[in-house]
């Protein structure tokens, strides 16, 4: 036999014209590759008209950038904007500080039903909230079951889940509502649910309005009337617009009736980082202003639109907004600014009050669900791996001790 002949008779010897099997299948897995990342960057968009604002700090130059025909990537598993494309790679997502994941839950069969997304500042005023919400949608635990702080073992926020409504604690100021949204948007989408509304309910300072009235935010603005969000990433300040859905918040206005003990604004309302000075108290540990520079600052403030102060809404806004998430901030007066600085209602009063934002939204979600024809089954939660349910608690519980 000829050397070429035997060359062709050989096991590993390849048909003319034919690629060796390795060097094929590796073309096919590049080729594979490449189809992913087409499928991911090309899937079904959708077009919104947003802001977006870019400046470098190094070098002090301002870029924007004008959105109307940008594309926010959404496809058949979420409806979430702008979503993180790591996210979508990972085999196991630890959500540290709800203390749930997607390798350690099902996550899906858990949260797949969920429709609203309430938030507020306190666990015992968002588990108040869960059973009210309750009994307002007349949904029924099977028997023997009752409300559970799903994320316990955070040691952070708490959650409790009524059918379709999550009532979850942000804490208190931008950062920890931030941290939140992120864990609470990754959520929404590793459960595959399609168009979430969330809302923020709250306590506020009026400005010009007396205690015991509802704010339905429009826009929020920071403390310089700048009406974005500023975050430093990567090193460079990134601003996001802090908008909210309007026809929501027309909605829910709505909803309000002449037999209702409030009345109920809109308007810009001003998220400060911080309780004392940026709110310009003059009962704080400092304060180098004077009662008549608050009381211009406030006037002025108030001349541009601005109706209350708080502390969470524009990271509430801004980050509900990027991810394209109805998105509503309710908050009840616990004061009127013009008048002083110091909350002198009774607690008595007050625990009344922080009910108002509740009873509202309680109206919405009835009126929408009725709407639907009922609040659905409810699915339970379910452990999809105890090893991972073991390492997510234990991952959740050494961040809570490390921060």
């Amino acid at each position: 036999m000829s050397s070429r002949a035997a060359a062709r008779n050989h096991p590993s010897a390849t048909p003319r014209g034919r690629e060796p099997m390795g060097r094929r299948g590796s073309r096919r897995r590049r080729r594979t590759l490449a189809a992913r990342r087409a499928a991911l960057t090309g899937r079904a968009r959708r077009r919104r008209t947003v802001t977006c604002l870019s400046s470098r700090q190094r070098s002090g130059r301002t870029s924007s950038c004008d959105e109307t025909a940008l594309d926010l990537t959404g496809d058949e598993e979420t409806t979430i904007a702008r979503l993180n494309p790591h996210v979508r790679e990972m085999t196991s997502d630890i959500l540290y500080h709800l203390a749930l994941g997607s390798g350690s839950h099902d996550l899906h069969a858990m949260f797949g039903d969920v429709k609203f997304v309430c938030m507020g500042g306190t666990p015992r005023r968002m588990e108040q909230f869960a059973h009210f919400i309750m009994k307002e949608i007349g949904y029924q635990l099977p028997t023997g079951a009752q409300l559970l702080d799903i994320s316990l073992h955070s040691y952070r926020y708490s959650m409790f889940k009524v059918g379709p409504v999550l009532s979850v604690s942000h804490g208190m100021g931008m950062p920890s509502v931030g941290i939140l949204l992120h864990e609470m948007i990754k959520l929404m989408y590793h459960a595959r649910v399609k168009n979430p509304t969330f809302f923020r309910l709250g306590t506020c300072g009026g400005i010009g309005i007396d205690g015991g009235n509802l704010v339905i935010t429009e826009s929020a603005v920071d403390g310089l009337m700048n009406p974005y969000l500023e975050q430093a990433i990567l090193g460079e300040i990134q601003k996001r617009p802090g908008l909210l859905d309007p026809e929501l918040a027309a909605e829910l206005k709505a909803l309000s009736t002449p037999e209702d003990p409030w009345q109920i604004y809109s308007g810009k309302t001003m998220c400060t980082t911080d309780f004392y000075e940026g709110q310009g108290r003059l009962d704080g540990a400092f304060c180098d202003y004077t009662e008549e520079d608050k009381f211009d600052f406030l006037r002025k403030i108030h001349a541009e639109g601005i109706i209350n102060m708080e502390m969470e809404s524009l990271m509430f806004a801004a980050l509900c907004h990027h991810a394209g998430i109805r998105g509503a901030v309710i908050c009840v007066t616990l004061l009127n600014r013009m008048k002083g600085d110091q909350v002198t209602a009774e607690k008595s009063q007050q625990m009344e009050w922080q009910e108002y934002p509740q009873r509202l939204v309680a109206r919405y979600i009835r009126q929408q669900l009725e709407a639907a024809d009922g609040v659905g089954s409810g699915a339970g939660g379910l452990i999809r791996s105890l090893s991972q349910l073991h390492l997510t608690r234990q991952t959740s519980e050494q961040f809570a001790s490390s921060e």
